[in-house]
Formats: structure tokens, sequence, C-alpha cells
């Protein structure tokens, strides 16, 4: 099969992802500076959610750009990647509105915890099919990102219920990690 659905599926599942996000976001009804405040947890967890879910689109492309086919295994494993990903938006909602507290905190922890596990099973089922000596396999590697920001989301949804804020730093952390773009696969082309 080739790839070009799937990118094109995965990138409109994404786009209404992110639109539901931002619908739920509740505008104050004062014009005021200070009825922004209330708003203010909402507004930090859409802001952490979009940069997660453009961590997610960014590496997907280049996940798409390193390999020329998928199969069955492959689709359902994205599959299982878009259906984490959104559920982003309603834990995202749940911390704003709860104000980062204990059991929302651990939620999202959650969510971002299965929708790495995903990730990391969706790269793994396309080196499956394109092989150990693929661009996609040699651009991956061991993936140690990706390996660490498992086991940090691990460690942050258990913290959320000692200090959620601590939870959400780890978070934060995991974010910045990969916030410079993934340049294994980029560099992998330009060789």
């Amino acid at each position: 099969m080739r790839k070009d659905r799937l990118e094109a599926f995965s990138d409109g599942v994404l786009a209404i992802i992110i639109t539901i996000m931002v619908l739920g976001l509740q505008t104050p009804h004062e014009a005021t500076i200070s009825a922004l405040i209330p708003v203010v947890p909402a507004l930090l967890s859409y802001i952490l959610s979009f940069v997660f879910l453009g961590i997610y689109w960014s590496n997907h492309h280049h996940l798409c750009q390193a390999i020329e086919k998928v199969d069955g295994r492959v689709l359902w494993a994205n599959l299982h990647l878009l259906f984490w990903l959104s559920l982003i938006p309603f834990v995202t909602s749940w911390v704003g509105e709860n104000h980062f507290q204990s059991v929302p905190a651990a939620l999202y922890g959650v969510v971002l915890l299965c929708a790495a596990i995903a990730y990391f099973i969706l790269a793994k089922s396309l080196v499956a099919l394109h092989g150990k000596d693929s661009v996609i396999a040699t651009a991956l590697g061991a993936d140690f990102k990706g390996k660490i920001s498992i086991v940090l989301y691990a460690v942050a949804i258990p913290l959320a219920f000692v200090e959620s804020w601590l939870s959400f730093a780890l978070y934060v952390f995991v974010a910045l990690m990969w916030l410079v773009p993934d340049r294994r696969i980029e560099n992998i082309f330009r060789r």
C-alpha cells in the first residue's frame, strides 16, 4: 500500500484534534484583563497540548518521509496513535478547568504515556516492514529520546499525586526535549 493516504488521514485527524481543542477554550464575558485570570490554567494547558500535538505532527511527517509503503499492521499502529492523540482535548480541558489538580494531571500523563508508546509501536512497525537496513531503521537508531520520554511520563503520573506541578514540570521538560525537531531523518536524506 502507498503511504499517501496514511499521511493525509493523519494530518486531517490532527487538524481536527487541534480545532476541537481550541473550540473548548471559553472566552471571558467581560472585556477586562482581570477577566482573563480565571482562564489562565485553560490557556496554559492548551499551549502545552498544542506543542505536544505539533511535535507529534512534525515527527509523524518525518516518519512518512522515510518510508515507501505501509501495510495493515502500520495502519492499525497509526490508528492506535491517533486514538491516544484524540484524547488530548479531553484531558487538556479537564486539567485546565481543575487548575492542574492531581487526578486530571495524572490522567493527562496517562494519555501522553500511551501516545508515546503508540508512537514507539508505529515506528517499530515501520522498521519491521522496511527492514533493519532501511532509511527509517537507520534514522531512528536506538530512539533514546523516545524511550526516555516514556520513562519520564511513567514517573510523572504517580508524581501528580504528590505534587501535580512537578508532574507538569516533567511534561514540559519532555516537550522541550522534543521541541528541537528530530533531525535524524533529515540527516539521513542529506547524506
